[in-house]
């Protein structure tokens, strides 16, 4: 099989790759057993590694990661094909049309004074297309079960707020975190692990909770935290290594001064070294 031509377009070249990636008749073997099930962790994957590149500020490496799940749409799109579902062009029409009828104050009639009020009807238009599509019976059932467990919580928090299930303040929400906090306590005392993880988890449900309420995406916030957690520890690492000495030559002291050490350092604009 020869190269598809680079006088095409590029996005046109693509799916001409991909569909002799795809071809019986001298294919590649491993892209020729997928199906969409098998490429889905990779999607996930790529959708990752766009993030993690935006994260550490790598623009030069989110061109390159943004062609990598660009290629994950083209791949599913191929597959689909193949089976006669729908193709990319459909794919792009879709998404044309979604973008057009969700924004009403650009493309119609309608307008818009600021992004909040904007939010609010995009979640009503979404509601009335979930009505028509009659995806489900409940109002939650179209959010995904494989979205990551703090970025789902938020959804279903969201999704239950737009018929009024939701505390009306943060504050509130304030106040359940003490709650469950303090069952927590109480799980611990009566040495029920089960009962430990379970009021853990409600904990951190009320917490990713009050993240949505002061407009928080909690799971890019825990990213954050990971990231400074790493570079904070990999303080620790360093200075034990720069007096030759390893974690066991250290206490729980030592590393904690040299925590709060690396976290002054942040607050004076200086990383850590």
């Amino acid at each position: 099989m020869s190269v598809p031509s680079e006088n095409a377009a590029p996005i046109e070249r693509l799916r001409a790759i991909m569909a002799q990636l795809r071809n019986p008749d001298g294919g590649c073997p491993w892209d020729l057993e997928q199906d969409f099930r098998s490429i889905a962790p990779y999607t996930i994957e790529e959708a990752y590694e766009v993030a993690d590149a935006i994260e550490r500020d790598r623009y030069d490496e989110l061109k390159d990661e943004l062609g990598d799940l660009l290629l994950q749409v083209i791949f599913h799109s191929r597959m689909a094909e193949e089976q006669d579902l729908f193709d990319f062009d459909d794919v792009v029409r879709s998404i044309n049309d979604k973008m057009i009828r969700r924004h009403p104050h650009v493309f119609g009639g309608a307008s818009t004074r600021d992004a909040d009020t904007q939010t609010v009807e995009w979640e009503a238009i979404k509601a009335a297309e979930r009505k028509a599509s009659d995806k489900g019976e409940s109002l939650l059932d179209d959010v995904p079960v494989a979205l990551p467990a703090v970025k789902r919580a938020q959804k279903l928090q969201k999704r239950a707020a737009t018929v009024g299930f939701d505390w009306p303040t943060a504050e509130r929400v304030l106040e359940k975190v003490d709650e469950e906090l303090a069952e927590v306590r109480e799980a611990m005392a009566a040495g029920d692990p089960e009962a430990v993880a379970e009021e853990i988890g409600d904990l951190v449900f009320v917490c990713t909770n009050l993240g949505r309420k002061m407009k928080v995406d909690v799971e890019a916030a825990t990213r954050s935290a990971n990231a400074k957690f790493e570079r904070r520890f990999r303080h620790i690492e360093d200075a034990l290594a720069s007096s030759g000495r390893k974690f066991e030559d250290s206490s729980l002291e030592e590393m904690e001064a040299l925590w709060t050490e690396a976290k002054t350092l942040e607050k004076a604009g200086r990383a850590p070294v």
